[in-house]
């Protein structure tokens, strides 16, 4: 399980370090396979490839007749691509995905349960300004009686 969110810096040939934490549990998962790959946010997702492979499955699974999941398939699965975490923890972050997601030296790498989303620094925080207030005072209907 993934968790926490660290800021790091991506190096002069667009690699990011892992951090510690996380390598051991994803040597041992997929043995440094990992997938990288676009999301509709703008930001980066990162996968291990073990939890990835049902994703990609279910999206090819979808009517590409509908153009509407036709353009989620290009974005999600035409942007995926397989990276391996190098001796250093480092994966290497291809350079149409970093323009992509805006990515320049400092990012923030966000745990999300099964998988990681990759911001750049000024994006993530105008996403968490974005969530400390609900639009229009409206509460998503799936939050109405949830409690921390």
């Amino acid at each position: 399980m993934f968790r926490g969110v660290t800021q790091l810096s991506l190096d002069s040939k667009g690699r990011l370090a892992i951090p510690a934490r996380y390598r051991d549990e994803l040597l041992t998962r997929c043995a440094g396979n990992i997938v990288i790959t676009a999301d509709p946010s703008r930001c980066l997702l990162i996968y291990p490839q073990p939890a990835w492979e049902p994703i990609e499955k279910k999206l090819n699974g979808l009517s590409s007749f509908n153009p509407q999941i036709r353009s989620l398939q290009r974005l999600i699965i035409g942007n995926a691509s397989d990276v391996e975490m190098d001796g250093s923890g480092r994966i290497l972050v291809a350079p149409p995905l970093r323009q992509f997601a805006g990515l320049q030296k400092e990012v923030v790498l966000a745990g999300q349960g099964e998988k990681f989303e990759l911001w750049d620094v000024e994006k993530w925080n105008l996403e968490i300004e974005a969530a400390l207030v609900y639009k229009d005072g409206n509460m998503p209907p799936e939050l109405e009686g949830f409690s921390l």
